[in-house]
């Protein structure tokens, strides 16, 4: 059964290719950007000036293909694609949570956006630390290596070949 997703808006950022971009919001905290919802959308922002930060998904819309053994960001050995945060997915959707700035009508100012600048919004959910907080965390093979994502930045490796 095909799936089809249409988006309700657009992200817009600095970047506009992916070298030197950061690698994940931790990198992009002080990074600013706006989403522009579809009018059509725009009834369904009212509350969300209450909350404080916003889970936003996304279509990776420059990502072609994908390899389900990559050499990810933040380490030099090979991964599983389902044990990294790679762009070039299956699927190729991306989660990033980013602090609410202000809300003009259809327009959502963000901070902490580590996208490509137009890049096409799926979804916004509220970010409720009961609801997604998990206390007992394990990070597999990032342990080491997670707070690099806050100063990493891309690079070509995720580009089709």
């Amino acid at each position: 059964m095909p799936l089809e997703l249409d988006p309700i808006g657009v992200i817009h950022t600095p970047f506009e290719t992916l070298d030197g971009m950061p690698i994940q919001p931790a990198g992009a905290r002080n990074v600013t950007g706006t989403i522009v919802l579809d009018s059509r959308y725009e009834e369904g922002l009212c509350d969300l000036d209450g909350f404080s930060h916003i889970i936003l998904l996304y279509h990776l819309h420059q990502s072609r293909g994908f390899n389900l053994k990559v050499k990810p960001f933040l380490d030099k050995e090979t991964r599983g694609l389902f044990s990294t945060r790679a762009p070039r997915r299956p699927n190729p959707i991306g989660l990033s949570v980013v602090r609410i700035l202000g809300i003009d009508g259809c327009q959502v100012a963000i901070r902490g956006i580590d996208v490509l600048n137009r890049t096409p919004l799926l979804d916004i959910k509220p970010y409720v630390p009961v609801f997604d907080e998990k206390k007992e965390v394990r990070v597999g093979w990032l342990e080491a290596h997670q707070q690099e994502a806050r100063v990493m930045k891309s690079d070509q490796r995720f580009i089709e070949k």
